[in-house]
């Protein structure tokens, strides 16, 4: 039943005590509005080129807080769907989620998930805590593993600032299978088609404590490795001045870096490629 079935009121399932959920009120009472709808009969699998999917994100603890970034690259099989897709988004303050996977469920997904921690902290009068954030991520993946069967999957990597942890760890990162399995990462963790490439490099360039400019170049150089050997993976683009998204969560909550700062960052990257193509080494 719509507002307008009802002469413009609110159906009386809105002034029923229920969940705190915002999701959970979804499903019962206008199911057909979720993201995690199935679209195809049992039995149709999405070809990977017909639809556009994302790679590659990764997230890292600095000093300050976490960072977390992604590539701008969207294909289609073997076309570049979109050269600017933004795949990280704030979920609220204090928390962060990146994207791999398809697109369109993605997006729709992460609007929801922002609804839901809105709702939730509206509905209780205090915000959930970070290990209810993830919890409740990795339920709305869930609910999508009929399309994720179909070809249609969604992995995000979720990182927040958690107030409640002790000093040095409250950076904090969050990974999810297909299936909603939930894993917390420590120091980083990369997603995507492009992201044994990415972990490989932060492997060798992540230290304890680095300052937010390290950290960032240390995601750029990442970055960057994914683009050399995954062709999903979309490098900075300095012709179109398309460059990664690059944000970080701190006491102060989310902040995505300028484009000034994230170009220049970016073209730091490209440069020191000119003389060592294959990357940074490792501090000894």
């Amino acid at each position: 039943m719509t507002a307008s079935d009802t002469g413009g009121q609110l159906g009386e399932e809105f002034f029923t005590p229920g969940t705190a959920s915002f999701t959970e009120f979804l499903a019962a009472h206008r199911p057909g509005l979720l993201p995690t709808r199935r679209p195809f009969p049992d039995g149709v699998r999405a070809g990977a080129d017909e639809f556009p999917h994302g790679t590659t994100v990764l997230a890292l603890v600095y000093r300050d807080g976490v960072l977390i970034a992604g590539d701008r690259r969207a294909t289609m099989g073997n076309l570049i769907a979109q050269r600017d897709l933004e795949k990280v988004h704030p979920a609220d303050d204090h928390t962060a989620v990146a994207f791999a996977g398809s697109v369109g469920l993605a997006l729709d997904m992460v609007k929801l998930y922002q609804v839901e921690l809105t709702h939730f902290e509206k509905i209780e009068g205090i915000p959930m805590t970070l290990n209810a954030k993830a919890r409740r991520l990795a339920g709305m993946i869930r609910q999508n593993l009929g399309q994720a069967m179909q070809g249609l999957a969604v992995v995000p990597l979720l990182t927040g600032y958690d107030e409640s942890a002790p000093d040095g760890e409250k950076g904090r990162i969050f990974s999810f299978d297909i299936v909603g399995g939930m894993y917390e990462k420590t120091d980083f963790h990369a997603e995507g088609s492009g992201s044994p490439y990415a972990r490989g490099a932060l492997k060798k360039l992540f230290r304890r404590g680095m300052d937010r400019r390290e950290a960032s170049l240390a995601a750029l150089q990442a970055l960057y490795d994914a683009a050399d050997d995954d062709s999903a993976t979309g490098g900075p683009d300095i012709n179109r001045r398309i460059f990664p998204i690059v944000s970080v969560i701190t006491e102060e909550g989310f902040e995505r870096l300028s484009e000034p700062e994230t170009e220049e960052l970016s073209r730091e990257t490209v440069e020191q490629r000119r003389s060592r193509p294959d990357g940074p080494t490792a501090a000894l």
